[in-house]
């Protein structure tokens, strides 16, 4: 299949079956300006970022590439990263590469092969997504894994080739949305002519632009054990040392639980991710009995998953939370963006920056280089129901089901795909072609240039 071919055409029938979230935007295959000729913008404005994070980071770039003075204020004494394995999907490699990150990221980053789901009990593959060649030939951009903390110093390096600069130890604890300012702990201020707060789930700045009383996230009954293992121990065991053949992903799926693993670190480590049901209040988890509480809750898993489990020597438990969807991102001077914004879940590679943030940052850059004026300020664009469906819960992946005649059914119409067939429609939704396109082929900067477009294009029509 060439890169112009559209999927739909490639299908049986020539159609696809829509799910219930927004199959969206094929204008990718038209692609926007690269870095290298994108437009500057008309008046280069003066920004304050507050946070240093993958979404402080990204925004930074996203700007200063098209003229803007950007400096990034972060509360910690230095950069760094906590977490293991992040995921970069085909609809963030995209922009990443025409912001200019190739060289930053080509040695850290591994492309896999493939997405196997494998049964819980006996790890029997029942369903397979083909990432190479098959996003790049569709897609027009890779999938990529990469530790979190290696994505964090290419996004960090690439900032300061751009001119970024970054003041650390710079505790933000007061926002003027209307003059365009921060405080710092210190005592200390700096103005600008932008404000754009990535402070966080427990961001100050957002009760500034959502003055409501609703929660800034809620709770899903969901957590997630994070871990590696060392890949000599996987090495030195026949029964395991294959899972480091090829860097693909594999998935043990079960009753309301997964698994999710894969190479990170050009090879040398195994990123996991042990995701299970829990409705308990997160401040009364004990850190400390969360390896063996681990352990109990994936007892009667596949042999082979458990010998690799038991390589873990820490974890952590993260709650799975979702951020309630605001009705706008702005006030003044003053963006939100990020967890700050909306916290999302990691189903289908889609809760951490830069996938999260790609609509918005686009749109941010994509309205300051049309703007010819400093009195203009960002307003959000329309947004509708389905918009707000990237901020809900995304459906698990997929449809984590007990043993009995819907886990069959399930089983049954995966297994094409595993046989190598195409396929018009699956449960598995990273194969399932209409869902394929909706997430993956999404382009943020195309689909908001357009919108841009018509605005600009009704505007003129009444002049």
């Amino acid at each position: 299949m060439s890169s112009t071919t559209r999927l739909d055409e490639a299908l049986p029938n020539g159609s696809l079956n829509t799910p219930s979230y927004p199959s969206n935007c094929l204008a990718f295959l038209n692609s926007p300006p690269t870095v290298e000729n994108s437009q500057t913008a008309h008046v280069r404005l003066n920004i304050i970022i507050v946070g240093a994070g993958l979404g402080g980071l990204a925004t930074a770039i996203a700007l200063a590439t098209t003229g803007h003075t950007v400096t990034i204020y972060e509360q910690a004494a230095e950069l760094g990263e906590v977490g293991a394995g992040i995921q970069i999907p085909s609809n963030s490699t995209r922009l990443l590469s025409r912001l200019g990150l190739d060289p930053y990221l080509e040695k850290y980053v591994t492309e896999p092969e493939t997405i196997s789901f494998r049964r819980w009990e006996s790890g029997d593959v029942i369903g397979l997504t083909k990432l190479i060649p098959n996003f790049r030939e569709t897609f027009g951009a890779p999938y990529y894994v990469i530790h979190r903390a290696n994505f964090h110093t290419a996004l960090h390096k690439r900032a300061l080739d751009l001119g970024v600069k970054i003041k650390l130890a710079a505790r933000v604890v007061k926002y003027d949305a209307v003059g365009g300012s921060i405080t710092l702990a210190d005592g200390s201020s700096a103005s600008a002519d932008l404000i754009i707060a990535a402070d966080g789930v427990k961001s100050i700045a957002r009760s500034l632009v959502d003055e409501s009383d609703q929660p800034q996230f809620e709770r899903t009954g969901f957590a997630a054990y994070r871990a590696t293992v060392d890949v000599a121990k996987m090495k030195a065991d026949p029964e395991i040392s294959w899972l480091l053949d090829r860097p693909n992903l594999n998935i043990w799926i079960g009753d309301q639980r997964h698994v999710m693993t894969y190479t990170i670190g050009a090879g040398k480590s195994f990123n996991m991710v042990l995701s299970h049901p829990d409705n308990t209040d997160p401040s009364t988890w004990d850190q400390t009995t969360a390896l063996s509480d681990m352990k109990r809750e994936f007892q009667g898993w596949d042999s082979r998953l458990l010998k690799i489990i038991s390589m873990i020597e820490s974890t952590i438990k993260w709650p799975l939370v979702s951020g309630t969807p605001l009705s706008r991102w702005t006030t003044g001077r003053l963006v939100i963006l990020g967890d700050a914004a909306h916290a999302m879940l990691p189903y289908m590679s889609q809760g951490k920056p830069p996938p999260s943030l790609n609509l918005f940052i686009t749109s941010l850059t994509s309205y300051l280089r049309r703007r010819n004026g400093r009195r203009r300020r960002p307003r959000p664009l329309p947004r509708s129901d389905e918009d707000n469906s990237l901020y809900k819960p995304t459906p698990r992946p997929p449809n984590l089901r007990k043993n009995g005649p819907v886990q069959r059914a399930r089983d049954r119409a995966m297994r094409p795909e595993v046989l190598g067939e195409l396929v018009a429609h699956s449960p598995n939704q990273w194969t399932d072609p209409a869902t394929q396109m909706w997430a993956y082929g999404y382009d943020a900067e195309g689909e908001i240039d357009q919108v841009w477009g018509e605005v600009e294009g009704v505007v003129k029509s009444h002049l």
